[in-house]
């Protein structure tokens, strides 16, 4: 990979220039694990909003270990599109429509409008099994555990007993199926960590390969980074758990060492699967009082001969 102009410290891999399995970026001596290399597609560009196709794996903004492998990071670096604020959020491994503010006055806007309650929320998720025909509701609450990285549903003891975590409410409504999968459409009401994947599996329905909640030998993420790479279908009983095992005495994927890095360590960043993929969970629309933005269907929404119109029904 080509060294930046002016022979700066900093390797930017973005999907336009993308990382190669032995790339890493070094920024303050710390290592920035790679990210697929989907292109973030520009919806809508309007004076005062930019709507944007998120692809899996790339964080919204700045955390943890990334700092230029972000949405914001990207594009800045390729579209000169700064200073952006988000409207909302999308978990690293989930893709779809993400709303960017260009100034304060219109993010305020959006502000006041999602504490007013009157954004709608639309997702498309593509799950183990047949789900139900109709409206389905889910009315559990939600319980962020921050050292595992995952949530859980807390349903009341009883005896008039108030259930732990945060009210959560999602609507969920089957789009098709083909038997083994189905493509549901998410509403989330609330806004809870991993509300929808929770949710589903809730109801019996995770997301087909959403490790974190399918597998029954949960490993927190201190320990061993997040991937969705294994995709579990009901029809097979010896795929009922991920096994974790074995994974980390094989590595797919070597990384050079910097011998003059006193940070290097001997292993892959943390939170980096070279079998990663992204979740079969997208954000498809958002609509506010005056407002509606949309997203493309991804390809794995589709399944068999389904129709984009009967996608979009």
């Amino acid at each position: 990979m080509a060294a930046p102009p002016g022979g700066a410290g900093i390797v930017w891999q973005t999907p336009a220039n993308p990382p190669e399995p032995h790339d890493y970026i070094i920024r303050n001596g710390k290592h920035e694990p790679p990210v697929l290399a989907g292109d973030i597609s520009i919806l809508q560009n309007e004076v005062d909003v930019v709507t944007i196709c998120k692809p899996a794996s790339v964080p919204v903004h700045p955390c943890g270990q990334y700092r230029k492998n972000t949405v914001v990071g990207i594009l800045q670096a390729e579209h000169g599109l700064t200073p952006l604020f988000p409207v909302h959020r999308l978990d690293r491994l989930v893709s779809g429509l993400l709303i960017f503010a260009k100034n304060a006055y219109r993010a305020e806007c959006f502000r006041q409008q999602i504490e007013a309650g009157l954004l709608q929320k639309e997702y498309v998720a593509k799950v183990v099994g047949v789900f139900p025909d109709g409206e389905q509701t889910v009315d559990a609450n939600v319980n962020f555990n921050a050292r595992e990285g995952r949530s859980t549903v807390e349903i009341s003891g009883g005896a008039g007993e108030e259930p732990n975590g945060k009210q959560a409410l999602t609507r969920f409504q089957r789009i098709c199926t083909d038997g083994t999968h189905s493509i549901v459409l998410c509403k989330p009401v609330t806004g809870r960590t991993h509300q929808i994947r929770v949710h589903l599996k809730h109801a019996s329905y995770p997301i087909a390969n959403d490790e974190l909640y399918l597998s029954g030998n949960f490993c927190p993420r201190s320990t061993k980074g997040t991937s969705a790479s294994k995709e579990i279908a009901p029809s097979d009983p010896g795929n009922s758990a991920v096994d974790h095992g074995s994974k980390d005495a094989e590595t797919d994927v070597e990384f050079d060492i910097d011998p003059m890095c006193t940070n290097c360590p001997n292993l892959a960043p943390a939170g980096y699967d070279g079998d990663e993929e992204g979740l079969w969970l997208h954000c498809v629309r958002y609509t506010g009082p005056d407002w509606s933005y949309e997203c493309p269907y991804p390809d794995w929404a589709f399944l068999g001969s389904v129709s984009t119109k009967k996608m979009k029904s």
